[in-house]
């Protein structure tokens, strides 16, 4: 991961919830089947609420085994687990990687819960392939545009502040939208990020472009 993990705390052993509908936007929940040291079968589950912890605000990442609470660690998070670690990073919009990462260096993403957002979308893309192709390519239309028309506004903005005036000088951007198309464009990139996160697709420049709230 490109980013510093942090430290992961000891789990309390509370039972994994159900995946509410009204979570689709929420909440990400991934599973994955391993062997524990013991040859014995187990149901490792990633558990992440966007919105943050109550107590805090912190976005978190939930691993339970079995569904019942094993560790906890803030985003960015690698757990220890059988033959590997369990790595989770969060975009803007969602998750932008929940992979487990094995002691070969081989990696494989864990697979979202059915009922979940992610899962819904992973259905989709099995059921009517076409369509799904459909809305990622529109997705990534959406972005690009978004991108080649806001980069000379924020540009503009940037410029007309006094010290970088002073240093490059004022520059007129030669693409003006009228403020419903940018708060459209706002809206619509939303949507197209969003529909990638759930496919755990993200792009540094599309994903964390000018109108995304990443890094």
């Amino acid at each position: 991961m490109t980013r510093r993990t942090a430290t992961v705390q000891p789990g309390d052993g509370r039972t994994l919830t159900p995946y509410r509908p009204w979570q689709l936007l929420t909440r990400s929940l991934f599973h994955l089947q391993l062997t524990d040291p013991a040859g014995a079968p187990r149901t490792w589950s990633v558990d992440v609420r966007h919105g943050g912890d109550d107590a805090d605000g912190e976005a978190r990442a939930d691993l339970y085994v079995d569904s019942l609470h094993h560790a906890t660690a803030k985003l960015p998070a690698a757990f220890p687990v059988p033959d590997g670690t369990i790595e989770v990073a969060a975009s803007g919009y969602g998750l932008r990687r929940i992979h487990h990462v094995g002691a070969d260096g081989s990696a494989r993403q864990l697979v979202p819960d059915p009922a979940s957002g992610e899962g819904r979308r992973a259905r989709l893309d099995r059921t009517h392939p076409a369509l799904s192709r459909s809305l990622a390519l529109a997705s990534a239309a959406v972005l690009l545009v978004a991108l080649l028309l806001g980069v000379p506004q924020v540009v503009e903005q940037l410029t007309q502040i006094p010290p970088v005036a002073q240093t490059v000088g004022a520059w007129v951007s030669p693409v003006r939208l009228p403020d419903e198309v940018n708060i459209a464009l706002v809206v619509a990139t939303i949507a197209a990020s969003t529909e990638r996160a759930l496919r755990l697709r993200y792009s540094r420049i599309l994903d964390g472009g000018f109108f995304s709230g990443d890094e």
